[in-house]
This record gives C-alpha cells, structure tokens and sequence, in this order.
C-alpha cells in the first residue's frame, strides 16, 4: 500500500487527482478480468444472488484510493499510511464489535482501548519535530 500510495500519488501530480485514479482503476480492472479468466473459479452470474449494498466495494475502492493519495500529498506517507492503519483498525474493530455485514461479533476490550491510543500516541511522537 505505501509504494502504491507513492506512485499513485506522484502520477497524480502529473497527470491529476482523479485522472490518475482512472487510470489505476482502470488497469487494476483490466488486470482483475484477466486473474479471473485465468484463475477464476466462481461466477459473475451469482452477482444477482449478493446484497446490493456489497455491490459499492468498487466505490470504496476509488475513495480509499483518492483520499490516500490525497493524504500522501498532504503529509508523508510515513505518517499517512499510519493514521490509515489506525483508521482501517478501529473501523475493523467496530465492525466486529457490532457483528456488521454478517461477522462474528467480537467485544471491542478495554485492551483494543489502549492499543489504539498507543497507536495514536506513537503517530503523534513521529510527527514530533526534534
């Protein structure tokens, strides 16, 4: 993710923000068609039988990679990739908290508390200028 972050990132500033996440989408979509025609074992019929609302990963896909490149460009990826792990962590952690989308629901402990703040804590003492 952090070398893809930088190049998307520097494509962007070349090409554009959004004209860059075409083409990255529009190249990981290419090279997705062909692992599932060389590798694939399911079927894009079956896309009927799946909530709708599962159907909006795409769009995730293009946001995430938008504002990750966003982020890039602001900070440094250093510190970007971080606030995004600690983002993706509690997200994931709240998913599992709430069983959303069908997980197992998973209690969000005093202990996942304190390591998200670790995790803030030490994404904070990185941006320290010494």
């Amino acid at each position: 993710m952090s070398i893809q972050g930088v190049m998307n990132t520097r494509l962007g500033e070349k090409i554009g923000l959004y004209e860059s996440n075409a083409f990255v989408q529009g190249t990981a979509f290419a090279f997705a068609l062909l692992a599932a025609w060389i590798w694939g074992k399911g079927s894009f019929s079956e896309i009927q039988n799946v909530n709708k609302l599962y159907w909006l990963g795409g769009l995730l896909g293009m946001v995430i990679t938008v504002t990750v490149m966003i982020g890039m460009g602001k900070t440094s990826p250093a510190v970007a990739v971080s606030v995004i792990l600690i983002a993706q962590l509690l997200v994931a952690a709240l998913i599992d908290a709430f069983g959303i989308m069908g997980t197992e629901k998973t209690p969000f402990l005093w202990n996942k508390y304190i390591g998200l703040a670790l995790m803030i804590g030490g994404v904070l003492l990185f941006k320290l200028k010494s």
